[in-house]
């Protein structure tokens, strides 16, 4: 739990950030968060203005039963399936941490404020079940700043464009590759296109795009060291940043191309780039790296409680870290190429772990509530 601490409470770091066009997002939520305040104090003291979750972080809150007994026991009255007490309470998470970020959603238009839940990452291979999935948790959330995560599989690409098509902001997630990226900002854009085609006003649906480093340089720098050599070792903590960058620089060029500028002549909004997993995995290198080396006129840095502490601490925010960098950044990539290391298997393998990573936590906590269900002596089939 982060504690306002003077450090958290002065922020300077933080305020550089924000100031630098960057949002702050926490990439965090559990209702002993919710229910103590420190969610409504990390907004106030320290420029938190959006929150994300995913299976794991529910995992974590739920599977430890903190905070969720009284709900839990209601529940088992009930005698509900365990999918749906699930849901009943992730969903009751995200409505009231809604709640609490609604003032800045309407102070910012909209663009921040959010709040985003994941579809049942078992259906990311599945394009129908993801858009009635998404449906579903817009309509259980019930908040106009809620935003509903999908991942950017190759089956989640059309449930984007058919989910923001009904107008349903969304969180794509789990991107790793530039290509996949590409794709992702053209489901959106579709998204949009079938939107206006049906004229819903297109100034009130967003979408970020999580475009994930951490775990990028995990898996490189792991085949770096098992070449043990000086051009090798000079690589490593590289490719994460580059390949960061380079998505930066993609996302310049579409939204500054013929299409978009269609589309914002109809008031659509941009989807920005959002920094996902920037917590850094390596203890050798600097714990606000994927902070300081990715600041950027109109994207947001979701963090994990750590990553947030430490740069308010000691985070070096020098101004835009990333448009300077594209040369450089594709220079890195090419290196690491021609060491023989495939990005493309790189990212496939990436993004395959995620979304069965997300499974098996999603499993871990249904088991978790099973077994609390079961303990009341209630049926959970």
């Amino acid at each position: 739990m982060i504690k306002v601490t003077e450090a958290t409470a002065t922020a300077g770091a933080l305020k550089r950030l924000s100031d630098e066009g960057v949002s702050i997002w926490l990439d965090d939520l559990s209702r002993r968060r919710i229910e103590s305040g420190n969610l409504a104090e990390l907004v106030e003291n320290s420029n938190v203005v959006g929150v994300t979750t995913n299976p794991s972080i529910f995992q974590a809150a739920i599977g430890s039963g903190e905070g969720y007994e009284e709900q839990l026991a209601d529940l088992a009255v009930r005698g509900v399936t365990v999918e749906e007490a699930v849901r009943m309470m992730t969903t009751a998470d995200v409505r009231a941490a809604a709640d609490i970020l609604r003032p800045v959603y309407d102070a910012t238009g909209g663009r921040d404020g959010r709040v985003s839940i994941e579809v049942d990452p078992r259906l990311a291979h599945d394009t129908k079940a993801t858009i009635a999935e998404a449906k579903q948790l817009a309509w259980l959330v019930d908040r106009p700043n809620v935003m509903i995560k999908i991942p950017a599989t190759k089956a989640g690409l059309p449930a984007i464009t058919e989910v923001i098509g009904l107008g349903i902001s969304v969180n794509v997630t789990l991107i790793f590759s530039l290509e996949r990226y590409r794709e992702v900002m053209d489901a959106y854009l579709a998204g949009l296109e079938k939107a206006a085609a049906k004229g819903l006003d297109l100034s009130t649906i967003h979408s970020v795009a999580s475009f994930f480093v951490s775990r990028v340089d995990s898996e490189i720098d792991k085949r770096l060291d098992g070449l043990s050599s000086p051009e090798a070792s000079v690589l490593k903590g590289k490719a994460a940043l580059a390949n960061a960058r380079l998505a930066y620089e993609a996302y310049e060029e579409v939204f500054g191309g013929e299409r978009w500028t269609a589309l914002a002549g109809a008031r659509a909004n941009k989807q920005r780039p959002l920094w996902a997993s920037t917590g850094v995995k390596d203890p050798s290198y600097k714990d606000t790296l994927y902070v300081d080396e990715l600041v950027a006129p109109g994207t947001v840095n979701t963090m994990p409680e750590a990553t947030l502490n430490a740069t308010a601490d000691h985070g070096e925010i020098t101004g835009d870290t990333v448009t300077g960098g594209y040369a450089q950044a594709r220079a890195d990539l090419a290196a690491v190429e021609a060491l023989g290391i495939s990005y493309d298997e790189v990212v496939q393998k990436l993004e395959d772990e995620g979304v069965a990573k997300f499974e098996t936590a999603w499993q871990d906590l249904l088991d978790a509530v099973t077994k609390s269900l079961d303990s009341k002596g209630v049926e959970t089939e």
